[in-house]
């Protein structure tokens, strides 16, 4: 079966939950699927910094960062760091900067928009958490499918 959302919707409809619409593209691959690994953090990118810096084995990082859209939670250093150290994708409410080099690197990155502010570096938050926005709960340990057009949530993997 294919892994794209629309297919994988159709076939597993009462075992999915679908992200509403909010996300925008900007990773070098569109099409992404691992794993959850979560985030809650605001306008603090320091944990951020820290996951990726971990083994990812292909897994999704999912960053609550409270839909803020006055600094960005990703930028191109980070991300290089991602796809090197084997993360699939990262799905970010909230925002990421350095946007043509985040394009350049062979990782899924949805966020909400773009903005060329930085974080400040406080190490305040809370990692492997259940966290939620767009109307889904993303709980560490569960699957999520992106691609062009959109996200989706399963309890388990699907084929």
């Amino acid at each position: 079966m294919s892994l794209k959302t629309c297919d994988l919707s159709d076939a597993n409809e009462d075992k999915v939950a679908i992200c509403e619409p909010m996300f925008q593209d900007f990773g070098g691959n569109i099409m992404f699927h691992g794993e959850i690994r979560t985030l809650k953090i605001f306008e603090d990118n320091t944990l951020v910094r820290q996951l990726v810096s971990e083994p990812g084995e292909g897994k999704v990082l999912v960053v609550d960062g409270g839909g803020s859209k006055r600094c960005a939670l990703l930028g191109g250093n980070l991300a290089v760091l991602a796809a090197k150290n084997g993360w699939a994708g990262i799905l970010i409410y909230g925002c990421i900067r350095d946007s043509e080099e985040i394009a350049a690197e062979k990782l899924g990155v949805k966020a909400l928009g773009k903005h060329p502010k930085k974080t400040p570096k406080n190490g305040v938050g809370e990692i492997d958490v259940p966290v939620s926005f767009a109307g889904v709960r993303f709980v560490p340990g569960q699957f999520l499918y992106a691609d062009e057009d959109g996200v989706l949530v399963s309890e388990t993997a699907l084929h």
